[in-house]
Order: C-alpha cells, then structure tokens, then sequence
C-alpha cells in the first residue's frame, strides 16, 4: 500500500505533466517508524518547511505539523502490517509548464518497506575522487542534488568501498554518500559545517543535541581530511543508524564508540 496525496491505494500511476520528474521541482525525505512512532518527527518537519520555503512550496496540512506528519506516515505503516518501516516521502509542485510555475501547490507521494536497524561497524571507507559536494540554497535538503551521491554510490561500488566521503572544490570534508560524517579528536566531537554543501540531516542535529546536552565540546566547521585522518574515532549518522568507520584511507580508528545514549 502507499499514499499519494493523503489517499491510500495498493498502486497509482502518476499523471503527466509532472514537475518532479520533469524539472526535480521538488524534494524528499527518509524516515523511520519504530516502537509505535514516526522518530525524529519535529526534526523532519522543520527541514520540510525549510526545503518548501526554498523551492516556492506550499505543504499540505496533512504533512505540516510534526503531529501531522506523524498521523499520516502511521496510517501508512499500519496498512501495510509494518511495525518497523523505512519511509520515503517524495513532494514535487502541482501543475505543468515550463520553468516558470504556476502554482506553489504540492503533490506527494510516500512508500513503506521494511526496516531493520544495522549498526555494524564500516570496514573500508575512502574520500571520493570524481565527485565533490556543491553549497547551493538547496543543498541542505534531499533530492534537488540527488545525482551527486548516485556518482558517488557508482563510485564507491568501483571501488570495492563500504562507505565513500566526499569534500567540497577546496578539499574540506563535507559528508559520506548517504550519511553525515562527525570524528573524535582529544573528547572534542567535529563535523562540517552546512557551508561545505551537506545535507542537514535530521540524525546530525539529534546527533549534536545529545553531544551538547552530555557536555562534549562540538565544533562544526570547515575542515580539510588531514584533520579526520588524525581523529581517534571517526562515525557515520543518518535517520537509519549511527556506523563507526573503522578504516579510511588506510588509517584505523577506534570502532568502540559512546553515543551518549543515542
């Protein structure tokens, strides 16, 4: 079963013109339903109204309050006999034309499957050496650059990687290809700043509350790879789970991570 539009139905086909596959007039969100609850519900929210704001959107109330979109994505769960299930929610702009937009309604789309959590450790990560992260007003959010990690994923898979790391044109760290980079140096947690052109992912800022409200000095900034190749412990996080990297570039960090309860 999925949802389009708020109407569930057990397939849909989606009518043309559509202006998310036309021009990628729209963007999407991954969330995750587990222990009866949409997590991290008011973080996805706040980066929904973000996205909309950038791209001239209008949410629908069904999708605009965190208690909303909790209600909605539930429904969607339950028809399908889920009691943990990996969403995606995918919202493009209403009506045709051409670049010029005729209206700042939304259509959306949102699908179920199966989620079970994988905390395993990353084996081999590298930095990626044919894509680099780009800052645009829309790189904070998912989907409007969306071919940057699909590069990134094709190259990983070349190159016989668990996990890849891209930086931005000057060489500082930004993000993994599916996940928010943070390292350990000296009890001093680090990840990029927005600036570097990575996602502001909504495990990152869960990330960096706990981190903070635990007393650990956080640093986010822009940071070149000599100083993550000299960190203690270096973890990937993203709404699916939180990875230690135990190898990058041939150096080796420590896999026996504190997450301060996360």
């Amino acid at each position: 079963m999925l949802l389009l539009n708020n109407h569930l139905l057990p397939a849909a086909a989606l009518p043309l013109p559509n202006r998310g596959l036309a021009f990628g007039d729209g963007f999407f969100e991954t969330l995750i339903f587990a222990d009866s609850r949409l997590r991290l519900a008011a973080d996805h929210c706040q980066r929904m109204h973000r996205a909309a704001a950038a791209l001239y959107l209008t949410l629908p109330p069904e999708l605009a309050t965190p208690e909303a979109l909790a209600t909605t994505l539930a429904r969607l769960a339950a028809a399908n006999g889920l009691a943990a299930a990996r969403l995606r929610l995918q919202l493009w702009r209403a009506g045709g034309g051409r670049y010029t937009p005729t209206t700042d309604a939304t259509e959306w789309l949102a699908t179920a499957e199966t989620f079970a959590p994988d905390e395993t450790p990353i084996a081999k990560a590298d930095f990626a050496l044919e894509t680099h992260s780009i800052f645009s007003p829309l790189s904070f959010c998912k989907g409007p650059q969306a071919w940057l990690y699909v590069r990134a994923a094709h190259e990983r898979q070349q190159r016989g990687l668990d996990e890849i790391i891209l930086c931005d044109t000057a060489g500082r760290v930004a993000e993994t290809g599916a996940a928010a980079i943070f390292w350990v140096k000296d009890e001093v947690l680090f990840t990029p700043a927005l600036e570097t052109g990575c996602v502001a992912g909504v495990r990152r800022a869960q990330v960096l509350r706990a981190a903070q409200a635990a007393g650990v000095d956080c640093r986010e900034g822009l940071f070149y790879r000599t100083g993550l190749l000299a960190a203690d412990a270096v973890f990937t996080a993203n709404v699916a789970s939180i990875k230690a990297i135990a190898k990058i570039a041939g150096e080796e960090f420590d896999t026996a991570l504190r997450f301060w309860g996360l």
